[in-house]
């Protein structure tokens, strides 16, 4: 997987020539799902762009109410692909872990359709209770993650049972960009603060999925690997944790499950 991709929610504008610039620009990872409207236009793109399936990875969604494999059928009809690299739960059901969402991923990733699969914005709980049922644990836990909203708890389970953080609205969807810590590191070390927040998730381990559809910030969120923050920076921004939602709340830290 690589350690950082493309968030296209509400990039329905010119998806296509935005996603295939950012493919020129360096992008190997591609984040959708099916409510987006964007799965056409990242089709049209890799279409265009001449880089080869397996250079790509594609990450798509099933919705809670979905039947999950035939979601994921009519995914790949979108995206024009034989299969995914990852497959989400885009957000838990109602009630319950989502048992049956998940044994229909099992069954599209054993037909080889998907390579992974995961859940998004899921607390700790649901996902011991897909474990329980299943035995199946999975790939990725993809929630909104930046210095301003994170749990410890969460990214210590995660490190306990290999699932890997993905972090969509890590620039907080510009609410937060005025942080005065985030200046004055950005002063720093040379770089913006969108620079900076993607850094940090970078150091920390998550894999940052930052949206743009302008051209000038599709390069300024990949050039980022020139710096690397000091440690006490990072721990800097990391105290700055007060369970922030740009969103209105993050779905992993219910009232009885703060960081």
């Amino acid at each position: 997987m690589p350690v950082m991709g493309l968030g296209t929610w509400q990039l329905t504008k010119d998806t296509a020539k935005t996603v295939e610039y950012a493919i020129e620009l360096g992008y190997r990872h591609i984040d959708s799902s099916s409510d987006y409207r964007t799965q056409p236009g990242i089709a049209e793109a890799i279409r265009n762009s001449g880089i080869a399936r397996d250079e790509l990875y594609i990450t798509t969604k099933v919705e809670e109410t979905d039947d999950s494999y035939a979601r994921t059928r009519s995914n790949l009809e979108e995206l024009g692909l034989d299969y995914v690299d990852l497959m989400l739960i885009h957000r838990p059901p109602f009630r319950g872990a989502g048992e049956e969402l998940w044994e229909g991923l099992i069954r599209a990733r054993d037909q080889g359709l998907v390579r992974d699969i995961g859940v998004s914005n899921y607390p700790i709980p649901l996902i011991d209770g897909l474990i329980d049922k299943t035995g199946e644990v999975p790939a990725v836990n993809q929630v909104e993650w930046h210095p301003f909203g994170h749990s410890e708890k969460l990214r210590e389970y995660c490190s306990n049972h290999s699932i890997v953080i993905q972090a969509y609205s890590p620039l907080t969807r510009t609410k937060r960009l005025g942080s005065t810590t985030l200046t004055q590191l950005a002063l720093k070390y040379g770089k913006t603060a969108a620079q900076i927040l993607v850094r940090w998730n970078l150091q920390s381990g998550t894999v940052p999925l930052p949206k743009a559809n302008q051209r000038h910030h599709l390069e300024e969120n990949l050039d980022v690997y020139d710096f690397e923050m000091d440690p006490d920076d990072v721990l800097a921004l990391s105290d700055l944790n007060e369970n922030y939602s740009c969103l209105g709340g993050l779905p992993y830290i219910p009232a009885y499950w703060v960081s």
